[in-house]
């Protein structure tokens, strides 16, 4: 039965319980989802682009599926993709007016596989341009508005538009990617969740590229158990993509449900409680009782690798060095088109010495490794998602110096376990006196989504801070 919420605050399961029943249609669903959009992105900016005509198609064509019996969980559902995301006929800006023009041929590797699954893609999101923030400020094409304050606040980046999109109701479920913490950091801020996946597990192919060393595919969505939904069918090889090879099947879904009675959990003690905000410390070691509720070991561990993780990233020579190199043409013929918070920072990837490039790759292989060893008593970490909340946009970019200061504080814990290939999954955890939201981050080994999913699901059958949505009052 269809609960007395209304359907944009619903998760995926819901709606597709309620799609499979004949209680709901796709089309009704995607109007509805188009509607709030019409009524409510011009303020908030969450899409770049909106398709309504090919999305209706797109839903109508789904409840003729499921008359004639065809099913599935995903099948009908609408989705949005972040701005880096081809899809077959519309361009791929990546946050940039140069690039806002040339319709794409063919969708990206994971585009293809939901669609293929069913789903309703309703447009693209907004995003930092090349990807290349942590804040989710974009001067070209406007920073997406956080949707839980009155004055514009930051609503993280890079997948801004996404985390917004969904907090709002603007969408069930969202692409996003990941270099840095580009889909934990909207997801925290913007209080919804969001999958960073190990690099390998989900194919890049057809993803405009930031760093091919660091670069991983996630979704943001309401609930885990969403999470778990859209990671089943997007993980798995593609021959794009060839770091997708070689990785067997990880299951989530099926798993969520098991608990975690007898798991080991323990708080990361190292740089990523440096300077971070006391409410957010506050809520995030409360944590603590919800797991030890549930049967799970919650402990402390010494985690300085971490530490290492980030000395090794404090100039962020890989991705510098890697995004210079793919978007050079950008930087050298078009620099004052650019937006000049990421120009002036990709820029330095040009001084990046081979030397340097490959003995940090060295450094950072060794690191992963030591992470691992370092992570044998324990089944997953837990830390604070950022070290502080979302921000006023004009304190955040108030100049160079606040920008780099706010950017950074936002990237450091997201970025450790990028360097370090662990999979991490944010969780809203509670909300700030200003009501900001505040993200718990579940780091677990690399390739153990299906756990990390479970640790976060069984943390959301026992609070309710998902649940919690902004009230809109001040659009509406």
């Amino acid at each position: 039965m269809l609960s007395n919420r209304p359907w944009h605050l619903l998760t995926i399961a819901d709606l597709s319980r309620s799609l499979e029943s004949g209680e709901l249609s796709s089309l009704d669903l995607t109007r509805h989802f188009l509607d709030r959009i019409a009524h409510l992105d011009p303020a908030l900016n969450a899409y770049r682009l909106v398709d309504e005509e090919r999305a209706l198609a797109q839903a109508r064509a789904a409840d003729r599926l499921r008359e004639t019996g065809a099913g599935g969980r995903l099948l009908g559902i609408p989705l949005a993709v972040k701005d880096l995301f081809d899809v077959a006929g519309w361009p791929t800006s990546a946050g940039t007016h140069l690039l806002a023009e040339a319709a794409r041929t063919a969708d990206a590797g994971a585009v293809r596989r939901l669609r293929e699954a069913g789903m309703v893609l309703v447009g693209k999101t907004n995003t930092v341009q090349f990807a290349y923030g942590g804040a989710g400020i974009n001067h070209d094409q406007g920073t997406p508005r956080n949707p839980w304050h009155e004055a514009h606040h930051v609503p993280g980046g890079s997948s801004s538009g996404s985390g917004v999109a969904v907090a709002a109701g603007l969408t069930p479920a969202a692409l996003g990617s990941d270099t840095g913490g580009s889909v934990r950091i909207p997801a925290a801020l913007c209080g919804v969740s969001g999958l960073k996946t190990t690099v390998g597990r989900v194919s890049r192919a057809g993803v405009y590229p930031l760093s091919w060393t660091l670069d991983s595919v996630g979704p943001l969505a309401r609930s885990v158990e969403d999470l778990g939904l859209l990671y089943d069918r997007l993980q798995g090889p593609d021959v794009d993509d060839p770091s997708t090879y070689g990785h067997p099947s990880d299951a989530a879904f099926e798993t969520l449900e098991t608990g975690i009675g007898g798991l080991r959990l323990a708080f990361a003690e190292s740089v990523f409680w440096d300077e971070v905000d006391p409410e957010l410390q506050a809520a995030v070691r409360d944590c603590a009782d919800v797991f030890r509720d549930l049967g799970a070991e919650v402990s402390s561990l010494e985690f300085s690798v971490a530490s290492s993780a980030q000395s090794l990233n404090r100039q962020g020579l890989i991705i510098a060095g890697e995004a210079w190199a793919l978007n050079r043409g950008w930087l050298e013929n078009h620099f004052e088109e650019l937006d000049p918070v990421v120009a002036q920072r990709m820029v330095k990837g040009r001084d990046v010495t081979a030397e340097e490039y490959f003995r940090i790759n060295l450094e950072m292989q060794r690191l992963r490794a030591e992470a691992v060893r370092s992570m044998t008593s324990v089944d997953a970490l837990l830390v604070p998602t950022t070290a502080i909340p979302a921000l006023p946009l004009d304190q955040v970019d108030a100049s160079t110096e606040a920008y780099t200061t706010h950017n950074l504080a936002y990237l450091r814990n997201t970025a450790i376990g990028n360097v370090l290939n662990l999979c991490g999954l944010s969780v809203p955890c509670g909300l700030t006196t200003k009501g900001s939201p505040i993200g718990l981050m579940i780091y677990a080994k690399p390739f153990e989504e299906a756990l990390a999913l479970r640790i976060g699901h069984a943390f959301q059958t026992a609070t309710d801070w998902h649940l919690q949505t902004p009230s809109l009052s001040h659009i509406d």
